[in-house]
C-alpha cells in the first residue's frame, strides 16, 4: 500500500493517521479546518489543499468524517475516483452508507465501509475493533490495510451491516451508562458505599467492563479529555432509533434516553466525555 488519503482528522481521525505513519504508509490528510492535521503533516503527512482529484495519486481512501451527509458531501467533491476503493469508517445510517455506496459506484469507485468501535488509544495501539460491510474480495483487498488499525477485522455482510452492526453497539453504550449513572446514583442516596455496590456487581452477570471505565469519572465529575462526545453519542442514538424504527422496532423504551440527552444539547456537556450524562440523572433542586 503506497499511499492512503485520509479525509477527517478528528479524534479518531488524527490517531489512524498516526497509527498508519507509524506503519511506514504514506497518507495524504484533509480537513475543512487545517488546524485538525497540522500534528499529522508534522509527522509526515502530505496536506491535501484541494479534494478535487485527490484522490488518484492515492490507493484508497479512508474517511472519518462526522456523519452521512458530510462524507457524501466529502467524497463527491473528489470527482472521478477511478477505481480507488474508499472507506468510510465514521458512524452513519443504514440508509446512508447504502447511498454512498451508489454515490461511489457513479463515481467509478467502490466502497467498503468499516465502522470502528474504539477510539484514540485503540486506533494507536492498532486494536480498533473493525466490521467491515460489503464484497468479501473488496474485504480480502483491503485486509493488510484494516489490519494495520484492528488485529482481526471482521467482514459482517453486505453494504449496509457494518453500519447496523455500529449502531447497535452504540445503543449499548448510551444504555449501559445510562442504567449504571441511575443505579449509582440510587445507591448512594440510600447511604450504601460505592465499594460495596461494586464489590457485588463486579463478579455478577450484570457487570460491564464499561462501568469501571467510567466510575472514577462520575465520582470526580471529571469529563475532560474524551474520546468520544456527548454531543456525537446524542447522534449515533437518533440514528439508531431512526434505523430501528423503520425496521419496525419498538423503541419507546429508548425515547427518554434520548430526551435526556437533548438536555445537552448546546451545553458545555456536549463536547465532554460521554458519561457527563451522568449529570443529567440528577434532578436539579
Amino acid at each position: 500500500m503506497s499511499c492512503i488519503a485520509l479525509l477527517g482528522t478528528g479524534l479518531l481521525g488524527s490517531a489512524i493517521g498516526h497509527r498508519l505513519l507509524k506503519k511506514s504508509i504514506e497518507v495524504s490528510v484533509w480537513n475543512r479546518s487545517k488546524d485538525r492535521y497540522k500534528k499529522l503533516v508534522n509527522l509526515g503527512a502530505t496536506a491535501i489543499d484541494q479534494l478535487a482529484d485527490a484522490a488518484q495519486s492515492c490507493d484508497a481512501v479512508i474517511t472519518v468524517l462526522r456523519d452521512g451527509p458530510v462524507t457524501q458531501q466529502a467524497i463527491a467533491e473528489l470527482g472521478d475516483l477511478r477505481g480507488r476503493c474508499v472507506i468510510p469508517m465514521g458512524t452513519m445510517g443504514v440508509s446512508e452508507i447504502r447511498n454512498l455506496d451508489q454515490q461511489i459506484r457513479r463515481q467509478n469507485g467502490r466502497c467498503l465501509e468499516a465502522p470502528v468501535l474504539g477510539s484514540k488509544p485503540q486506533a494507536i495501539s492498532g486494536t480498533l475493533l473493525v466490521m467491515a460491510g460489503g464484497d468479501p474480495a473488496l474485504f480480502e483487498q483491503q485486509r493488510p490495510l484494516l489490519s494495520h488499525l484492528s488485529e482481526a477485522p471482521m467482514l459482517v455482510g453486505p453494504i449496509g451491516s457494518g453500519a447496523a452492526t455500529k449502531l447497535a453497539l452504540n445503543q449499548l453504550i448510551a444504555s449501559l451508562t445510562h442504567a449504571f449513572s441511575l443505579s449509582l446514583r440510587l445507591v448512594q442516596q440510600a447511604g450504601v458505599s460505592v465499594e460495596t455496590f461494586m464489590a457485588i456487581l463486579r463478579p455478577s452477570a450484570l457487570y460491564a467492563p464499561t462501568f469501571d471505565k467510567k466510575l472514577q469519572r462520575m465520582l470526580d465529575g471529571h469529563y475532560s479529555d474524551p474520546n468520544f462526545s456527548t454531543d456525537l453519542l446524542r447522534k449515533d442514538l437518533r440514528l439508531f432509533l431512526e434505523e430501528a424504527t423503520a425496521a419496525g422496532l419498538q423503541t419507546s423504551g429508548l425515547s427518554g434516553l434520548d430526551a435526556l440527552l437533548e438536555n445537552a444539547q448546546g451545553s458545555e456537556l456536549d463536547q465532554l466525555d460521554y458519561c457527563a450524562l451522568h449529570e443529567l440523572t440528577q434532578t436539579k433542586n
